[in-house]
């Protein structure tokens, strides 16, 4: 890593600037310490030798021992991918994905307009023990998103679709995979199971199996295309590293964050919001906010000051709230929780986007 040491006039202070992470080090009257910014991981994801590619040059700030400034038309958040942290372009692409997502959306309900309603109600037992499931799901996942973030997992690995920030080894992304797949699918899965509930009523089973395949495969295409003319990263990777990666990558997403959000979020919760609600838009809504919600950590986030920590949570919910809101439609219309795992999540973004960075992480040559 390589590293810069800046002298100051006052003998009693001295910053270290390591580049390309979030830290910095004053030394007064020999007592050295450390500021990061909050919900940072513990351990570095981006090697030296790429690193200055994944990350042009941010905002100039003035380094104060103790705090992180930043110019007041920057967001806290830095995105590789955004490539500035300049407010104008980091809402502009928000926008942007927020008009696909609603064009995505408008595709779905084009795609299944000749289809029967879902019978949600016969899925889910009477109001009151759907309330009781619900409150325990999210108390539960609290706790384990809780637990999670304390040590660095989210529910996308660091540096998925906007670039890593920091360095990962691959040991860090298995126990990611592992820790998820067992928190948020496995166990509620086993519960769920032993509580009565067959796959029709978790929505694991498709009852239109045609329909449902030539709906993934209509929103896969749409999203394939959006997602590679943004991120080409994938196009220039070798054969053996796309024979090899591409597999690698979606294996690793469909276990680390894929099949965890389709059991808790999607199979579970969403048919408790809808028979507690009684409202379709309602629990498409929540659906989205809860998806959205378990990500309120994710590593590109800084909650060092009121006004980042604010600001991060409006750019997360900005960001997850409409990906959300396209899986509750795709789930909704469909009944089946599948769908939106092949068609907006496992493969697009993940595959199309993170395989370049798993291949680096694994050093797949």
């Amino acid at each position: 890593m390589d590293v810069t040491l800046t002298s100051q006039a006052s003998s009693h202070n001295a910053t270290l600037a390591l580049s390309g992470s979030r830290r910095q080090y004053c030394n007064r009257a020999g007592t050295v310490a450390e500021t990061r910014s909050a919900a940072r991981r513990p351990s570095s994801i981006v090697r030296p030798e790429w690193r200055a590619a994944q990350e042009p040059a941010r905002p100039p700030t003035t380094p104060v021992c103790g705090e992180t400034e930043r110019p007041l038309n920057a967001v806290p958040a830095f995105r590789p991918a955004v490539g500035t942290q300049e407010l104008v372009p980091n809402l502009v692409t928000l926008i942007m994905q927020i008009f696909f997502a609603l064009l995505i959306i408008g595709v779905a309900f084009l795609a299944t307009r000749g289809r029967p309603a879902v019978d949600f109600a016969s899925r889910t037992p009477e109001a009151a023990v759907a309330k009781r499931e619900m409150i325990g799901l999210l108390v539960y996942g609290g706790i384990v998103f809780a637990v999670g973030s304390f040590f660095g997992i989210g529910l996308h690995l660091h540096g998925s679709v906007f670039g890593p920030t920091d360095e990962v080894s691959p040991g860090e992304v298995v126990w990611w995979a592992a820790y998820n797949l067992l928190v948020f699918a496995v166990v509620p899965y086993l519960v769920f199971r032993r509580r009565g509930y067959e796959h029709r009523a978790m929505g694991l089973k498709s009852e239109h199996v045609k329909n449902d395949a030539l709906l993934i495969l209509v929103i896969l295409t749409l999203e394939s295309i959006a997602e590679l003319t943004t991120f080409p990263g994938l196009l220039s990777l070798s054969g053996r590293q796309l024979l090899i990666g591409m597999p690698f990558t979606l294996l690793l997403h469909l276990l680390g964050t894929g099949v965890p959000v389709m059991i808790f979020v999607y199979a579970l919760l969403f048919p408790r919001y809808l028979k507690v609600t009684g409202s379709a838009a309602t629990a498409a809504v929540l659906g989205a906010l809860t998806y959205a919600a378990l990500h309120i950590f994710e590593y590109w986030t800084v909650y060092d000051s009121l006004t980042s920590g604010i600001l991060s949570v409006i750019f997360v919910f900005l960001q997850f709230a409409y990906p959300g809101l396209i899986k509750s439609v795709l789930t909704l219309r469909t009944g089946n929780a599948w769908v939106h795992l092949w068609a907006y999540h496992a493969i697009a973004p993940h595959v199309t986007v993170d395989t370049p960075l798993i291949v680096r992480i694994f050093g797949i040559r």
